[in-house]
């Protein structure tokens, strides 16, 4: 059980954070925070999501890119140009890695503000934080699993983040309906949305991309916007 808890809780967490940091603030900007709460959500986002944590700076370049060129060949990761989840994947992390370590200069209109604290990034996106966070998630489990094939959840946990961008990259782009025409194969992969936290209304999101509600349709939920409604109410943010 206890192993249990703490998987869902590291993949909600991890996932939250994703979509709300990385994605609707770092890479979309859709609501603003003081330096103070900026701070403490990088921390956030970096604690959750551990070993697979993702910079934002690469992120958000790597993200504004994919909107730009959604399904084309300059899209860097649309399923429409592999055979298989894995090598889109791996394609989608090669990219991530040069503007991460500024092997490759993004187009300048990609790199408006966006949130950076480069001892995180760094420490974050080496081997040394990843073995790190790794490390700490085998110790946890040799103390508290109970079963052998609880240990099968351990390379979730090692690559939650990327594995995370898969999911809504392959299926939000692949499988579902659409309630608009965007010109390009974006789908709502799911009416709820709860699993990927909205997350999988990718249709929704390409042709309002810079609405912090994903949801779109009265059976559509998006549980993160909810979040921030309450976060909002309390003035952790303030809506653009």
């Amino acid at each position: 059980m206890v192993i249990l808890i703490f998987f869902l809780a590291h993949w909600f967490l991890s996932l939250f954070f994703h979509t709300f940091f990385l994605h609707r603030y770092a890479s979309h900007r859709m609501f603003t925070m003081s330096k103070f709460w900026e701070k403490v959500n990088y921390l956030l986002t970096f604690f959750t999501m551990g070993s697979s944590f993702l910079a934002p700076r690469a992120y958000a370049i790597l993200h504004r890119s994919h909107h730009a060129y959604s399904d084309t060949e300059k899209d860097p990761h649309s399923p429409h140009f592999f055979k298989d989840v894995f090598r889109m994947m791996w394609h989608t992390k090669k990219i991530y890695s040069d503007y991460a370590f500024d092997r490759v200069k993004p187009e300048q209109r990609f790199e408006d503000y966006i949130p950076t604290w480069k001892f995180i990034d760094n420490f974050g996106d080496s081997w040394y934080g990843r073995l790190f966070f790794g490390t700490c998630y085998l110790l946890f489990y040799i103390a508290f699993a109970t079963q052998w094939w609880m240990f099968l959840l351990l390379p979730i946990h090692f690559l939650m983040g990327p594995i995370q961008g898969a999911l809504v990259n392959w299926c939000g782009h692949k499988y579902g309906y659409s309630n608009f025409d965007n010109g390009d194969n974006s789908k709502n992969t799911t009416p709820w949305g709860l699993v990927m936290l909205g997350e999988l209304f990718q249709n929704n999101h390409h042709k309002f991309p810079q609405s912090p509600k994903f949801a779109n349709r009265w059976f559509e939920i998006d549980p993160t916007y909810y979040v921030m409604k309450v976060m909002s109410w309390v003035g952790i943010i303030k809506f653009a």
